[in-house]
């Protein structure tokens, strides 16, 4: 998903992820206003980090989620243990991550493969909603939803940022929260 979403492409040779595969992408965000109206854009330097979802190598991906912004947390739509665990990483990235409920955007991957889908979309939307995340069902093929699902990972992250800026109580995914006191230099999420 990530090389569909930097490059425009996708590769049918590419093996699975062994360890983490990483791209990034220059890009200007522009939110929308309530009002509709795009705001000022601003300069992003996007960096996707592509970690392996496999069991074996868990204790190499966590390492990477405490300094992440935010995840986009691929299952395979053709795969029911693929979106059983699901859970488990949702459980991994409350333990590893910066905060306790970080910014994660549920994508269904290989949404081009209809017939050999299992997971249905109520099921994922379910899920997706008792995790307050967003969700999309995506093609890493044909970049179906690709782009919608970042940009939308990147809108909480932006949200999140504003309201670091605007004191360090006002950075949970859901407003102010009381937290222990931060160290020096660190958003208190």
């Amino acid at each position: 998903v990530h090389g569909q979403y930097t490059d425009g492409k996708f590769n049918p040779k590419f093996i699975t992820t062994v360890g983490i595969d990483f791209r990034e992408k220059r890009l200007v965000y522009r939110p929308n206003r309530p009002d509709g109206v795009s705001g000022r854009g601003q300069r992003i330097h996007l960096q996707l980090w592509d970690t392996a979802g496999q069991e074996r190598f868990r204790s190499l991906t966590t390492a990477f989620f405490r300094d992440a912004m935010g995840f986009l947390l691929l299952f395979d739509l053709t795969s029911e243990q693929s979106f059983l665990n699901v859970r488990n990483w949702m459980s991994q990235l409350q333990i590893h991550a910066y905060c306790e409920s970080p910014d994660v955007v549920l994508c269904g991957n290989k949404s081009d493969l209809e017939g050999q889908r299992v997971v249905q979309e109520g099921d994922a939307k379910r899920l997706a909603g008792k995790y307050g995340a967003p969700y999309f069902e995506t093609s890493a093929a044909n970049g179906a939803n690709v782009g919608p699902a970042v940009e939308s990972l990147l809108g909480l992250i932006m949200k999140r940022m504003e309201r670091c800026v605007d004191g360090p109580h006002a950075c949970t995914p859901d407003g102010p929260a009381e937290r222990p006191p931060q160290p020096a230099g660190r958003c208190g999420c």
